[in-house]
């Protein structure tokens, strides 16, 4: 059976959801800002769930209608198949958003969302009032330009919670934000990659994670799991594949930090990771850095103004990081930030800037590619 998928990701992710999509043996049949939708068969929930390093959350796609009224809206969503997934005795709580469409209170969309739902499996299973003590589905719609899609909600908890950090230090980089980071900074298994403002480890982590081939997903679980449309047996035969495709590698990461406990964060990150064999997390001043004698790349996310200190902290902090960072020899340098004039402040014209969003903060992704260019 062919179902319809949609995958959303942070704004500025959408080219490599879109890689990883297709690279699963997907078709990807619609792209718009933060969400692809796909077709796949029912083995795709559980693939996807556990493969998709840079997706946020995935949905099963019902159906998308225009809606104009609230009748349409109505009458669009009363139409789908809910029957095919959703049981007699099933809670299904509805939440959306409303974007740029002529439906845009989001509590009166979700009442008619809701009655249409419980309207049409009241129908089906010959019930006035539905119980809704079974399987809890959470149904997300979302109206953009007078078009409405209806979702199921297949991930649960966010994909970019993949276990390994139950506690952070302060302002955390997403985990899909990170593994986007070290996919452009084109990591390679004999350049050391190092973060000197690593927190709580997560861009290390991820790039070990990359280096081996581990599906972000393998260690953790997820709501549609429960749901009978999605049969165990293809979760298990995902999970299995997942762990097969894990690979040994060589590829070293150092995640300093001149905070103490941020490098206890990374240690047991990197554990609960399986990954800490690889990072060798210590305490340093990242004006310290060096290169060891060694080929490596700097992928960082230093703390900015609105974030762990005031501007003009970080801006004299920037102005260091060009001057230390300036000793590294040909190393290449990648740092996100939300400064927008970083690298008149680090000294340098970034050879390429990409535009990310760490959640809905917009940062700024500056790519060094040849570290002595004036």
């Amino acid at each position: 059976m062919t179902l319809r998928y949609t995958a959303t990701c942070l704004f500025g992710l959408e080219g490599l959801l879109g890689e990883e999509i297709t690279a699963l043996g997907y078709k990807r049949v619609d792209n718009m800002d933060g969400r692809i939708t796909f077709e796949g068969d029912e083995n795709a929930c559980a693939v996807c769930n556990i493969n998709l390093r840079y997706a946020e959350r995935l949905y099963l796609n019902l159906g998308t209608f225009d809606a104009l009224t609230f009748t349409d809206l109505f009458d669009g969503t009363k139409a789908l198949p809910w029957e095919d997934f959703i049981g007699r005795d099933d809670e299904f709580p509805v939440s959306g958003h409303a974007i740029k469409s002529k439906l845009f209170s989001v509590p009166d969309c979700q009442r008619i969302v809701k009655k249409a739902i419980s309207t049409r499996l009241g129908e089906h299973y010959g019930l006035q009032i539905l119980p809704e003590t079974g399987i809890r589905y959470k149904i997300e719609f979302f109206i953009f330009k007078d078009k409405a899609s209806l979702m199921i909600d297949l991930s649960g908890a966010p994909l970019h919670k993949r276990g390994y950090r139950p506690e952070t230090h302060a302002a955390p980089i997403r985990e899909t934000l990170a593994a986007a980071m070290v996919k452009l900074a084109r990591l390679r298994e004999d350049v050391l990659l190092w973060d000197p403002f690593c927190g709580s480890g997560t861009i290390a982590i991820e790039a070990v994670m990359q280096m081996k081939n581990m599906a972000p997903g393998m260690n953790r679980t997820f709501v549609s799991q429960k749901y009978p449309a999605f049969p165990e047996t293809s979760w298990n035969d995902a999970f299995a594949a997942a762990r097969a495709a894990v690979k040994e590698t060589k590829f070293e990461a150092y995640a300093t930090d001149i905070d103490p406990a941020c490098v206890e964060l990374t240690i047991a990150d990197a554990k609960r990771a399986g990954v800490a064999e690889h990072i060798n997390s210590f305490q340093m001043d990242a004006m310290d850095i060096d290169t060891l004698g060694r080929r490596g790349t700097i992928v960082t996310n230093p703390p900015y103004g609105e974030r762990l200190m005031i501007p003009e902290e970080a801006e004299a902090l920037y102005r260091g990081m060009g001057q230390a960072f300036a000793r590294l020899d040909r190393w290449q340098i990648y740092v996100i930030t939300q400064h927008e004039t970083f690298p008149k402040l680090y000294g340098r014209r970034a050879d390429k800037i990409r535009k990310l969003y760490n959640g809905m903060i917009p940062c700024y992704y500056y790519q060094f590619f040849k570290n002595n260019a004036k």
